[in-house]
């Protein structure tokens, strides 16, 4: 077991790496709190998700083996999770990154929705705050400038992007001079390789990390075909029985050390598996094996 104090004491099996732009230190992989569409519903009608305990103790099983890097938003309706746990851990130990959704990017709003973000997550400042879409009516050099006034005052610290376009990253990049836009969140996982056109390699040129939702193709890549499976079985035997889920979360380790997954944190029996993603590497072979097998 890993003490809550991960920055004095590091986990011997955590992989912590620097997170870009950004001048901290961040686990490998981290932890999503996008449960599904109809959870998000039936939390929005009933007041809380099913399995809540569960899926707090799997928020307390991630830290506990290291990971302190945790992704959340205002609209999947999980920032009274996470800061139920984190109260009891030290703050700075802990990564927090939430999102500001597109209906809230003006700059008033974006302020008033930090307020809330940060009450909800029972924290004086949010590590990474998101703009969680683009909004085709409100300019993003608006949005930008309210992310300048809160980095300001301290209530966060760093900014980022998700579901962007190559173009609207480099705008908002643009509107920033010391490099706090630090990261981009888009899909991103075996099957669907589509950000390795154009904004993978614009983030490697340029550090800023980027951070795949979906990196387990919503469980997909836990059930192959048989064809697949063939391929997985090679690739567990070879690295010491690794799971499909480790082999798919180790192959966005293996690739870039720019990239951070964050898979769901559902259950801690998941946390546990994830965790096994770190400490090895895989061969260049066996990635272009993977790759092919999966286009």
């Amino acid at each position: 077991m890993c003490s809550p104090n991960i920055s004095a004491l590091r986990c011997p099996f955590m992989e912590y790496k620097d997170f870009g732009r950004a001048k901290v230190k961040v686990s490998a992989i981290g932890m999503g709190t996008f449960f599904d569409a109809k959870g998000i519903m039936e939390s929005w009608i009933l007041g809380h998700y099913g399995n809540e305990k569960e899926k707090i103790d799997a928020l307390k099983k991630g830290i506990e083996l290291g990971i302190n890097f945790i992704d959340t938003a205002e609209v999947y309706r999980t920032e009274k999770y996470i800061g139920k746990v984190v109260k009891a851990y030290k703050r700075e130990d802990l990564f927090i990154a939430t999102k500001v959704y597109s209906w809230h990017l003006r700059y008033e709003q974006v302020l008033k929705a930090a307020k809330r973000s940060l009450s909800r997550l029972q924290t004086s400042y949010i590590d990474l705050y998101q703009i969680h879409m683009p909004n085709s009516r409100v300019p993003i050099k608006e949005t930008m400038s309210a992310m300048k006034q809160l980095i300001k005052e301290g209530k966060i610290r760093y900014v980022g992007v998700s579901n962007f376009s190559l173009d609207q990253v480099k705008e908002a990049d643009s509107e920033f001079s010391n490099s706090e836009l630090v990261s981009v969140q888009n899909k991103y996982n075996l099957v669907d390789r589509g950000l390795e056109v154009d904004i993978l390699p614009y983030c490697i040129k340029n550090n800023i990390v980027v951070i795949p939702y979906f990196p387990l193709a919503h469980g997909k890549l836990t059930k192959p075909s048989r064809k697949q499976k063939e391929v997985l079985d090679h690739i567990s035997e070879k690295y010491g029985g690794k799971t499909p889920a480790q082999i798919a979360l180790n192959w966005f380790l293996s690739k870039s050390k720019i990239v951070f997954p964050i898979p769901r944190a559902s259950k801690p029996s998941r946390i546990i598996e994830n965790v096994g993603a770190i400490g090895w590497t895989m061969e260049k072979d066996d990635i272009i094996t993977l790759e092919n097998t999966f286009q």
